[in-house]
């Protein structure tokens, strides 16, 4: 499976926010990486650098690699709607976004892990792939044999994070995929019209 594995908190410097979750290190220097730090003059970007910039972000994001991002624009711009909109759908509609937004995972990266790992469930049968895409009122659950584990259930106490498209029964571990997210109700700071415009070039 293949998914970004460097370090996290230089990539969450390069966009200026923490989009991997809460960072101590980024707290501490949110600013640009580089050797001579904020003190460096930086020149103003290109229209192709920023729209560039911001599909990098929604990647790094959603942990999605390249061609499998460009195979979801295509997806999306195939389906009726407004491409940016229904390109970040489909990326909340991933297995592993939604084990992360029910807070069963505090990070997606961890997310991916728990699916590939076979410790998630869709409609009562086990799917260990993390790009599955859920439709509406598909039940997502924690394995029978999971249910036990510390890292879970720590991820699941600390979790205070309420989304109005999905539903959570703590006594079953299981949560239901109500429907697809509407874009005011995604939280994600994404400018999803500059990567529709640099994919269109």
């Amino acid at each position: 499976m293949a998914r970004y594995t460097g370090p996290k908190t230089k990539i969450a410097r390069k966009f200026g926010e923490p989009i991997f979750g809460d960072d101590k290190s980024f707290e501490k220097k949110n600013y640009p990486p580089g050797q001579h730090g904020n003190s460096r003059r930086r020149g103003k970007k290109s229209e192709y650098a920023i729209q560039l910039q911001e599909k990098q972000k929604a990647k790094y994001t959603y942990g999605i690699l390249e061609r499998q991002f460009r195979n979801l624009f295509v997806e999306a711009k195939r389906r009726e709607g407004v491409t940016g909109e229904v390109l970040l759908q489909l990326c909340e509609a991933r297995l592993d976004n939604v084990v992360y937004r029910m807070g069963i995972s505090p990070s997606r990266r961890g997310a991916r892990q728990l699916v590939s790992h076979c410790h998630i469930t869709v409609n009562d049968k086990v799917v260990n792939i993390p790009s599955y895409s859920l439709k509406p009122g598909d039940v997502v659950g924690v394995r029978e044999k999971s249910k036990s584990l510390q890292s879970i259930a720590e991820s699941l106490g600390n979790n205070s994070s309420v989304y109005e498209w999905i539903t959570w029964n703590g006594d079953k571990k299981e949560g239901t995929f109500v429907t697809i997210p509407e874009r005011i109700q995604i939280p994600e700071n994404i400018k999803e019209q500059l990567i529709v415009e640099l994919y269109s070039k």
